[in-house]
């Protein structure tokens, strides 16, 4: 058995972390400036974050990679530092957690690109390979797990889960994946499917962990959860906002407080 599948079952349940982005904002990255840059740039501040984040208690980190593919780069020239980013994105993780003396994985996070192949923007296949060459460097950089998050097509995970597969075959190595999917406030996906066909088109396939995060919070997720918890042969994952966003002031803001978010997790 894996062993974060192990501890899991050790603990009953494990908490990742929270919103890098929202916290690199705080620690003065610009709105539109790719947070992944700052592993070059500023990696004592993502460091830093890291660390906030095992101090509240998480179980797994995120590496700072999710727009990190040469799509999301290219908008702002920087297509040719996908390995970098990526490789760095998992030593600036590894080495916020080199003093825990928890049992702490490093997830490599794979977010969608600016393009969905269901609606002809890409080819399965330039996706797959962005993707590879993204879960390559990660690979090399030493995650322990990765999360394909955010996701808002069946292809793009497909595509994600293939080019995974394909770089841990090439590394020789057996890293589990999570998939995260993203389910709008009428309960489908961006492009509209719903859990019950995620988990019909997914059940064959090679992934350990399966679940939820991003643009709605926990009640809005509740029902998804549910159906997962009774049809679904993997893992169950459940990565929430803080409630809806609301624009203040020009500003995403998330109104549940801390207690009021752990007490609609713990229902």
């Amino acid at each position: 058995m894996l062993r974060i599948i192990e501890k899991i079952k050790e603990e009953g349940y494990l908490l990742a972390d929270g919103a890098t982005g929202t916290n690199l904002f705080d620690m003065g990255l610009e709105s539109g400036y790719p947070p992944e840059l700052w592993n070059l740039e500023y990696p004592d501040r993502v460091r830093s974050n890291h660390e906030s984040f095992l101090q509240a208690g998480s179980d797994i980190l995120l590496t700072n990679s999710f727009g990190a593919n040469e799509f999301r780069l290219s908008l702002h020239g920087d297509e040719d530092k996908v390995d970098e980013i990526n490789f760095e994105a998992a030593e600036i993780a590894k080495k916020s957690n080199k003093n825990s003396k928890r049992e702490v994985f490093i997830a490599g996070s794979i977010g969608p690109t600016t393009k969905l192949a269901t609606l002809g923007h890409i080819s399965f296949d330039q996706l797959k390979d962005s993707y590879k060459e993204q879960s390559e460097a990660l690979i090399d950089g030493g995650i322990d797990l990765f999360i394909i998050e955010t996701c808002q097509d069946v292809l793009q995970i497909k595509a994600a889960i293939q080019a995974v597969n394909e770089s841990k075959k090439l590394f020789n190595k057996t890293i589990p994946i999570m998939v995260s999917v993203t389910m709008e406030t009428n309960g489908r996906m961006l492009v509209g499917t719903d859990i019950s066909a995620i988990v019909s088109i997914l059940q064959p396939l090679e992934i350990d962990i399966l679940g939820l995060n991003c643009a709605t919070g926990p009640s809005e997720m509740k029902e998804h959860i549910q159906y997962l918890s009774k049809h679904s042969p993997f893992t169950i994952s459940c990565i929430p906002n803080a409630g809806l966003p609301e624009n203040v002031g020009g500003v995403a803001h998330y109104k549940l407080t801390p207690i009021e978010l752990k007490m609609q997790l713990m229902h």
